[in-house]
């Protein structure tokens, strides 16, 4: 498609999305919004609402697509699965990655729309033709973490008008316009469906007798007391455990097949290798091999320097200079160096 000035804007109704609209208008651009229904919990559509009445206000078109089948077959299935399975689920990368960003760009196709745009604090840079996503000027609202997965033939699209912005300054700009409802909407928290406690949610949508008391063990198997069932707890867990013991335990194994949950010191999580599937590498030259490329189990206050290389069979091993504790099975692994996210992939069992 050549370029032009038209850009397609994923649109939530929030904060974020709306001041991203005032600025590609402001700058020029022929904006046309887009809200997915993705889900609704308790089928609340005020954002539908919000997202249409600002696109009024801005006389910009606004169209509404209903993926909220295809949001349940990818996301929520797949997030139940991986915890009913032992692991770790990502599903605010997957959306991200396999989701709203191809959808935008499939939509945009449609309509002949060169450019794609969100309220994401990230930003993107050209290195030796390659494009990549770089952090967001306000480090507690970068979002680089769960883009690792995106093509060039998204990325080279991407318009990203929060990337040099900080959160603060982003509820200004809407006060300022006089777009006061968008100016002081809560931050979103967690994942969307399920905002404050997957626990519950899970309880919700498997069968009774998917979930049974089962054992907390120790290293060598001895049984240590009972717990609530198994995709209650995670890799590297310590609060919540409801276990009493001599010394700080973390949750270090968990077998299925048993309904067993391993709990350890925190020396016996460390590794010092993993490895990934489902990965993405932006340039391998920059990646595979180096010393000095940084590794990020966690969205935020986590970073390792590690080597990694491509194996025979497809995967991603990742030799991490430093041991590092907490390493899930379905976790998302992202791959940096000066800010710039140079890929990622999935941790595998193994």
């Amino acid at each position: 498609m050549k370029t032009n000035r038209s850009v397609l804007l994923g649109m939530s109704g929030g904060t974020d999305s709306s001041v991203a609209a005032l600025l590609l208008q402001e700058a020029g651009y022929d904006v046309t919004g887009v809200t997915f229904r993705f889900y609704e919990k308790d089928g609340c559509t005020e954002y539908l609402d919000d997202a249409r009445d600002l696109c009024n206000r801005l006389s910009i078109p606004h169209i509404i697509s209903d993926q909220r089948e295809r949001f349940k077959t990818t996301i929520i299935d797949y997030f139940i699965r991986e915890y009913m399975a032992g692991r770790t689920p990502v599903p605010c990368t997957l959306c991200n990655n396999y989701l709203k960003w191809p959808l935008l760009q499939q939509l945009a196709d449609k309509m002949g729309i060169y450019h794609l745009s969100t309220g994401h604090y990230v930003q993107r840079q050209n290195i030796d033709g390659y494009w990549y996503i770089s952090n967001g000027e306000d480090r507690d609202k970068d979002q680089s973490f769960f883009l690792w997965g995106l093509q060039q033939d998204i990325l080279e699209r991407m318009i990203l008008p929060l990337g040099g912005l900080t959160k603060l300054r982003v509820r200004q700009i809407a006060q300022e316009r006089g777009f006061l409802k968008a100016a002081q909407k809560k931050d979103s928290i967690g994942v969307c469906f399920c905002p404050m406690d997957y626990r519950t949610f899970l309880r919700n949508n498997v069968s009774a007798a998917a979930i049974q008391k089962g054992e907390f063990v120790d290293e060598k198997g001895n049984f240590i007391a009972h717990h609530e069932g198994f995709p209650f707890y995670t890799i590297g867990q310590r609060r919540g455990l409801g276990v009493v013991l001599n010394q700080a335990v973390f949750v270090k194994e968990i077998v299925p097949a048993e309904n067993k949950v391993v709990l350890s010191p925190l020396k016996s999580l460390e590794r010092t290798e993993m490895y990934l599937k489902e990965w993405n590498i932006v340039n391998h030259s920059l990646l595979l091999g180096k010393d000095d490329v940084i590794v990020k189990i966690r969205y935020r206050k986590q970073a390792n320097r590690c080597t990694v290389t491509l194996l025979p069979d497809n995967t991603l091993h990742v030799q991490l200079h430093e041991p590092l504790t907490s390493i899930a099975a379905g976790q998302a692994a992202a791959f940096y160096r000066d800010n710039i996210v140079l890929g990622g992939g999935i941790i595998m069992d193994r």
